[in-house]
């Protein structure tokens, strides 16, 4: 087998400090003057005390002029080291439109930076203690509690009027925190919102993203007769139009002789290059991962310890919104699925599911199996928008 190392899929994701007591909250952030956006939105900066020392700068938000107590949406980011917006790479974002479209339907916003985020970029902290926790998911956890009961005690904010918006890992800390607010200091949110929603135990989901989304690909778009097989036919004329870099990968293990272990020159998708694939991953010693960035493993494992909204979701009695896209390879739209089906069974009255054709992870517009970063489709971000008006 070629030496060439393939990781495919295999997502980035990391998170913060050491756990520590919650400080006090305090009534109100350090703020500065209300900024006036073209929008009509205002802007104030906060800063949100986390335990472990660690201060979340983010923004709230809200529409101009407006008097009385707000509803508010806290955004609850997906995996890795997110600030307030979800920059990605290329400059978009996953929670500005969606903060712009909630501001105009009467709602206050609260986006914050991720523990160990010191700006937006994502500019991170030189210091390694607010980058890799002991426990990093339930430190994730932790601090989107500390920052909903910061919400609850602004001014501007109807304390008993907060709902929660998670993207991906913040499906899942939504789901926790809807479960048993008074657990986290909370009080139940009146709405929940998730895009890709993720479900199945965390081995699975890896195994989907490193081998299994790979596996998809071949059988769509290499396997012509549908048999399962590849020739040498069907790996040539299947590589003709990949990305260069999908195409390298592929290579490596679809032209290497070795992958043939029958040797009778095809190769089986399911056996003889998921083999290949696994062992280049290294998959069996599962959580250690070939390639993984520092602090990945402890993550894989404390993530492990924590219900998914399949079994979390249940619990909770308010309304839910569910979306995810058809194509999404990360958290496939099976576990928005089942999960729509366990609050039916759990007697939920008000829950609604909304897939999208041809839409990804972030919610854009995309390719399947070679996603590009994109801000999220006006469809969804006008489905958010219509689905709060109507809880509002």
């Amino acid at each position: 087998m070629s030496s060439k190392r393939i990781v495919a899929g295999t997502a980035v994701i990391a998170a913060a400090l050491t756990l520590g007591t919650v400080p006090a909250m305090q009534s109100q952030a350090a703020t500065i003057p209300a900024a006036f956006t073209n929008d009509g939105t205002a802007r104030e900066t906060v800063r949100i005390p986390m335990d472990g020392g660690w201060v979340a700068e983010g923004e709230l938000t809200y529409p101009r002029g407006a008097s009385g107590r707000l509803p508010v949406v806290v955004l609850l980011h997906g995996s890795g080291k997110n600030d307030m917006n979800q920059t990605l790479p290329g400059g978009t974002s996953t929670f500005l439109p969606i903060a712009q479209a909630a501001n105009r339907q009467g709602f206050a916003v609260l986006r914050f930076n991720k523990r160990g985020v010191t700006g937006v970029g994502p500019k991170l902290s030189d210091n390694p203690a607010f980058l890799y926790p002991d426990k990093p998911y339930e430190q994730v956890l932790r601090d989107a509690a500390a920052a909903v009961r910061f919400a609850q005690a602004l001014p501007r904010v109807d304390g008993k009027r907060v709902f929660l918006l998670g993207h991906s890992e913040g499906t899942v800390v939504a789901g926790n925190l809807a479960a048993n607010p008074r657990g986290y200091g909370i009080t139940a949110p009146a709405g929940i919102i998730m895009m890709g929603v993720a479900a199945g135990t965390v081995r699975d989901t890896m195994y989907f993203q490193a081998i299994g989304s790979a596996l998809g690909r071949l059988h769509e778009e290499f396997d012509f007769d549908g048999d399962g097989r590849l020739t040498k036919a069907e790996v040539t004329n299947g590589l003709v139009g990949q990305p260069a870099e999908v195409a390298a990968q592929l290579s490596a293990v679809l032209l290497n002789d070795q992958a043939d272990a029958d040797h009778d020159g095809t190769l089986s998708i399911d056996t003889e290059v998921e083999a290949v694939l696994r062992a280049a991953i290294g998959f069996d010693a599962y959580p250690t991962l070939n390639g993984a960035p520092k602090g990945f493993e402890e993550y894989l494992v404390d993530l492990g310890r924590f219900n998914t909204p399949v079994q979390d979701l249940p619990r909770y009695a308010g309304p839910v919104l569910l979306l995810n896209g058809e194509t999404d390879i990360q958290t496939r739209v099976r576990g928005a699925i089942t999960t729509d089906a366990a609050l039916t069974t759990a007697g939920n009255r008000d829950h609604k599911l909304i897939v999208y054709p041809g839409v990804g992870h972030l919610m854009n517009v995309t390719d399947e199996y070679d996603p590009a970063d994109g801000d999220p489709d006006r469809a969804v971000v006008n489905d958010i928008a219509t689905w709060l008006a109507a809880h509002r």
